[in-house]
């Protein structure tokens, strides 16, 4: 993933908390009204506050955006014990120096035309926020935590959750 955030803490803390996660799952309201999430690869957070994807234009997630851009996109790095919740809201173009900047041949799996693939589409999702949960670091430490807080009435510190808002 490229990231590009300028001088906005809130931002690089966000590439920070993402960057090791490739697939963010991307949640959209149905026409129907439910909500349905799928993995999407993240390519990019520029420092205007935006996630780039690219995305196959006649896939019915292209439709439930015309109709609700609002979105949900989750994050887990169970490696590293971080999971992220970002809020935002879409735009869909076909920017060429996009596609030129982003594109790889791992892209063509899912554009076989390669980058003038007359399906391939950018899909961008502006921050609105984020939540953050990181779990500690050792193990074992958690596991002491988690055996504290259950035996005793004392809330346990098993890691550390934040708020980021990129246009503070």
């Amino acid at each position: 993933m490229k990231i590009e955030t300028g001088n906005n803490d809130s931002l690089r803390k966000l590439g920070e908390l993402i960057n090791d996660s490739e697939v963010a799952m991307l949640t959209t309201h149905a026409a129907d009204g439910s909500m349905v999430s799928r993995p999407l690869q993240t390519l990019k957070l520029d420092a205007e506050g935006e996630l780039v994807f690219f995305t196959a234009a006649n896939s019915p997630k292209v439709e439930e955006l015309t109709d609700a851009s609002d979105v949900n996109l989750a994050y887990a790095d169970h490696a590293n014990k971080r999971y992220v919740s970002v809020r935002g809201r879409t735009r869909i173009d076909r920017d060429r120096d996009t596609i030129d900047e982003l594109w790889s041949s791992v892209q063509k799996v899912f554009f076989p035309e390669g980058r003038n693939d007359p399906n391939l589409a950018v899909l961008h999702v502006r921050v609105r926020d984020a939540s953050y949960w990181e779990a500690a670091d050792n193990f074992a430490l958690r596991a002491l935590e988690f055996s504290r807080a259950v035996l005793s009435k004392e809330p346990s510190d098993l890691g550390k959750q934040g708020h980021i808002d990129p246009n503070r």
